[in-house]
Formats: structure tokens, sequence, C-alpha cells
């Protein structure tokens, strides 16, 4: 009779100190804490060591409560074991951790791999995991948590690099938010782990008479990402089909926007009625085979500052360094979405990537603390610099010699 395999997740911490430390015997703890030590698993002739990988892998779990953990496969473990034996530096096949330490993808609200380079990466980010952990359980955020748990569901959902990405937005008459103006569109898919990405925008041909400029910009003309295409209005829905047709022949589709409700509720709109039939708004723990889902850059951008707030698209893109032209023009900003997605989605792990950005910000509750200059972008650059010096302390030197 067949016994089944069950593949899962140990914590870093239940290796080491569990299983390593109390269940082994001491010639074979030395064995495997040699093996899995911290510069010893960067090294490049490491048994874990990927093929082209700069660094050792290992994975982010994202534990029901929020909280993160540095975990190793089961499938990494059974290869030391046999490694180790094959090798002769063991004498039999040492045991598996007992069965309790083993998390299946089913208890862990998400899993995503996370590169150190150096075994000084590895040390630091355990110690400053835990900090952020103990915020974690300090924080009544639920709002928060969900954010940070899509957020690393997304990582691991890109970082796969299979599945199909499709960033859209619709402009309508500032007059008339019901009658779409124009359509815009940023679509990414993978050939062979190569990005493949197009841009699109179209202009409702009977309503370019219908012109903003009032409330917001009227950037139609300006589109920076190819040739705008003139739409006949029976046309647009056809065309529209049509191109979620095509992405989802790549496999399950992400939807991406910037504050989603709008742009759904065009979707939705009878001139449109786009195949929306099973959409989700929740990512799930791993990459799915199907399905079409929901992803928010203005949440997933929540999620890296820490904020219950939501930015606009300008102003994440400029926190982000991403610059922009002519935004309120449908294709270019479905463009800064996509581009806005692939930054985050595409990068480190969330605490990871919020420090690299805006390093020693973080506040108790793992919010970003912005300063004056990042907040406005007409803050003086003089105003920043010289704003909260003393004259007297500025020309101390000089006067004392």
């Amino acid at each position: 009779m067949t016994v089944p395999i069950v593949t899962g997740y140990y914590r870093y911490t239940d290796i080491w100190f569990e299983w390593a430390e109390k269940a082994l015997s001491p010639e074979d703890r030395e064995k495997v804490k040699a093996i899995l030590a911290h510069d010893a698993l960067v090294h490049p002739d490491h048994p874990l060591r990927l093929p082209n990988q700069d660094g050792a892998q290992l994975f982010l779990g994202i534990f029901p409560n929020g909280e993160n953990r540095l975990l190793f496969s089961s499938k990494q473990i059974d290869y030391i074991r046999y490694w180790l034996h094959a090798m002769q530096l063991t004498e039999k096949i040492i045991p598996l951790p007992y069965s309790d330490c083993l998390l299946t993808e089913a208890f862990l609200q998400g899993v995503s791999p996370v590169t150190f380079k150096t075994g000084g990466d590895l040390k630091m980010h355990l110690k400053e995991q835990n900090k952020i952990n103990k915020k974690i359980s300090k924080s009544n955020n639920s709002v928060l948590a969900n954010r940070r748990r899509n957020f690393e569901q997304a990582r691991n959902i890109f970082l796969e690099k299979k599945a199909p990405w499709l960033a859209i937005d619709f402009e309508g008459w500032e007059m008339e938010h019901g009658m779409i103006t124009e359509f815009g569109y940023s679509a990414l898919h993978f050939e062979n782990g190569q990005e493949v990405v197009e841009d699109g925008h179209w202009i409702v041909k009977e309503r370019q008479l219908y012109t903003n400029g009032k409330y917001v910009p009227d950037n139609r003309r300006h589109f920076r990402f190819g040739t705008s295409e003139i739409v006949p209005k029976a046309e647009l829905k056809t065309k529209i089909h049509a191109l979620f047709t095509r992405m989802k022949s790549y496999g399950p589709l992400f939807l991406v926007f910037h504050d989603r409700a709008q742009d759904i509720k065009y979707l939705k709109y009878k001139e449109i009625d786009a195949p929306l039939d099973g959409l989700a708004f929740v990512l799930p723990a791993s990459p799915p085979a199907e399905g079409l889902f929901v992803i928010d850059t203005a949440d997933l951008f929540a999620a890296l500052e820490g904020q219950r707030d939501t930015r606009s698209l300008e102003r994440m893109c400029r926190l982000l360094q991403i610059s922009t032209e002519y935004l309120h023009n449908a294709g270019n900003d479905a463009h800064y979405t996509l581009m806005a997605c692939k930054e985050m989605a595409g990068g480190e792990p969330l605490d990871k990537q919020r420090e690299a950005r805006w390093p020693n910000q973080t506040g108790s509750e793992l919010e970003v603390k912005r300063k004056p200059w990042e907040e406005d972008s007409d803050y003086s650059d003089e105003e920043g610099l010289m704003g909260s010096m003393d004259p007297g302390e500025y020309y101390s030197d000089e006067l004392e010699t």
C-alpha cells in the first residue's frame, strides 16, 4: 500500500533548536550544524545552491497571525539528509524532524522565496524579523495584516514567472464619469522565463469631443508608449473581450489596478460586460493553475508603507522612484501601474524591501515615517537641508577660528 508523501516547510528555528539540537545524536548533530551554518549555506558549492542563484534561497512563510517566519522546505531538509549520507559524513540516513514540525501550505497563509548573499545578511534578517514579529503581535491592524499577506503572495506568484499580468485603466469624461472616453492596458506574460510586455491605448471615436481639463488634466493625445488607436464605441467591447481571452491563454490571469473600484465598475458596464466570472480579490497561498485574480497596487504600496490610507498613482510612483509623464492618459496610467506592480512584487520580501528603500524610517507599528520633502514634491531642497539648523551652529567652526 502506497503511503502519500507529505511535503511542506520547517521553521528555520525548529530545524536548528528542535531537530539538530535535541533529536539527533552528537555525531549527526555536528554534521547538520556544519552544513546548515550561516556561512556554509551561502557558499557557492553548497549542495542546496540552485543554478544561477546568487546566494542561499530559503523561504518566508506567513503565519495565520500575520507574523513572518524563515523556513526551509521539506525537500531541502530531505536532500541534506541524503547528501550527508551519500558523502559518507553520516553512518546512516539521519531521521526526519518530528511530524509536528512540518508546516503544510494549508496552514501557511503564503510562502515566498528569499535569497541571502552572505551569512551576515541571513543573521541580520533573523534579528530584524524577530523585531518586526513583535510589532505585528502587538498590532490590532487587521487591514494591514491582510495587505502584508497579499504583498508576499503577489511576490510568490510574480517570481515564479509563469502567470500573465494585465494592468488596465479607464478614463471617463469629468462631467459625466459614466461616459468612457479611453481604455489603456499594459500586458505582461513570460516566455521561457523572459518578460514579454505590450502597451495599448484606445480612444473611443464617438467621444473625442468630450474632453477633460477642468478637474483633471486632458492628456488623451499624449500616450508615451506607442500609438493611440481610435476605436468605434461598438468595437470597444469586442476588443476588450479579445484582450482578456488572449491573456487568459497564457495561464491564470492577474488583473492589476490602482484603486480598483472605478475600473472594475467600468468593466461591468453593459457596454463592456467584461468576462469577470470567478473574479477573486484574495490571492491564493501558492501559485494557482487557473483563475482570475485582482492585484491592487494601492494596497500593495500601503502594505509596503505600513499605512491604512492609500496613495495616488502619482504619489506612489514618486515614492518608488518611478518617473511619470502625462498621467490621466489611460494607456500611460496602465503602464505605470504595471511598472509599480513589478517594482514591488518582483523585489525583496516586504520588510527587507521597505528598509532598503527608506532606511531607519519604520515606526513602532511598521509605518514609514515620511520626511517633509518626501511628502511634498515642492518642498524646498534648501529648507530640507537647512531648515532645522541653527545658523550659529552652521558658522560655529569659523567663528571659533
